[in-house]
């Protein structure tokens, strides 16, 4: 068969529902204690809506705020700068940064200024203005795998995956955080990383000002990574203030659920509206709901391998919903029949 020709693809759809079932016993209505809270978990959290960064948007107090950090930045600092950023120029795009600062202590003005000039002095101090120059060879092995940005999301955010399963194995666990200096150089790939998201952004009102994690915590060892949980997680808190749009957890365990709804009257509706939760078997249709198939990563359900980034921006994937019962022609082109394989997800 040409390449070029058509191949029509019919599948059927029976509906379950036309089936005859017989009537569902009253234990079977009954959801499970750790059910109820992973799905009131989910049904609570409203979706987060990003900040725009147009200073115009911003109440009174706020810009009052954002002229007095830029006030004392001045006084206490001649010249300083971020992501290539100069922060004094009195450009938008300082104006996103410092707004996350601002936002991230609630526009404390002293609180915003005193974690801004810490942050600055770690860049420094850490060389992450330089980073992504360095070579980590010996982390070959993890990328693609256990922190990697792949794609965007629906709305254009860069996405990270995150996902330390693989640090189950006790030679992995041991090959990479088995002393304090391989720690140190494990969190020096983790900002590289993390930089290369950042590298992707924006910084202008309306623009991408932020990325979307994901965080896969299927055989992820709790014990064994607490302390370098514990470290990524401070560096980021402190150095990185609002660069996450949405915090994606899949594969999520029945513990963690139980932890969340027990912690969550302690976290502030900003924080919690960026979350989402889905527990193993919702993979796929969670993350469908943000990012387009073609731009995620195969093991999720998508259709983005590694090599394809090679050759350029994917395709866009054709959606659609079939409903049950109903037959559908699926039209695909250019497929030569004996080499390509068809897969239905």
């Amino acid at each position: 068969m040409d390449s070029s020709s058509p191949i029509t693809v019919q599948k059927a759809l029976k509906s379950q529902e036309s089936a005859p079932q017989s009537s569902p016993k009253p234990q079977s209505l009954k959801k499970s204690f750790v059910t109820s809270l992973m799905e009131a978990t989910t049904l609570r959290t409203p979706s987060f809506k990003e900040d725009s960064y147009f200073t115009s948007h911003l109440k009174p107090s706020e810009k009052k705020a954002l002229q007095e950090l830029k006030d004392k930045l001045q006084s206490s600092s001649s010249s300083c700068s971020m992501w290539g950023i100069p922060l004094l120029g009195g450009d938008e795009k300082a104006d996103v940064i410092l707004l996350k600062f601002l936002r991230a202590r609630d526009f404390k003005v002293s609180d915003s200024l005193h974690m801004l000039e810490k942050c600055l002095s770690w860049r420094k101090e850490f060389g992450a203005d330089t980073i992504l120059e360095e070579d980590f060879s010996g982390f070959k092995e993890l990328e693609g795998v256990v922190a990697y940005m792949n794609g965007y999301d629906r709305d254009g955010h860069p996405v990270c995956y995150n996902a330390y399963g693989v640090f189950k194995d006790k030679e992995m666990y041991e090959k990479i955080f088995g002393d304090e200096e391989k720690l140190k150089k494990f969190l020096r790939w983790r900002v590289q990383v993390l930089e290369r998201g950042i590298e992707q952004l924006h910084f202008k009102p309306g623009g991408i000002n932020s990325i979307i994690q994901v965080t896969d915590l299927k055989d992820m060892p709790k014990r064994e990574l607490r302390v370098a949980s514990n470290q990524i997680l401070s560096l980021f808190q402190d150095n990185y203030p609002e660069m996450v749009a949405r915090k994606i957890f899949i594969n999520v365990p029945w513990y963690f659920s139980v932890l969340y709804s027990m912690f969550s009257p302690f976290l502030t509706q900003r924080t919690k509206s960026k979350f989402v939760i889905s527990k193993e078997g919702n993979v796929a249709e969670t993350l469908y709901k943000f990012i387009r198939p073609e731009d995620i990563p195969v093991q999720y359900g998508g259709l983005s391998r590694p090599t394809d980034l090679q050759n350029g921006p994917p395709k866009p994937a054709s959606e659609f919903t079939v409903k049950g019962g109903e037959k559908v022609n699926i039209q695909i082109e250019g497929i030569e029949v004996l080499e390509d394989v068809i897969e239905w997800l």
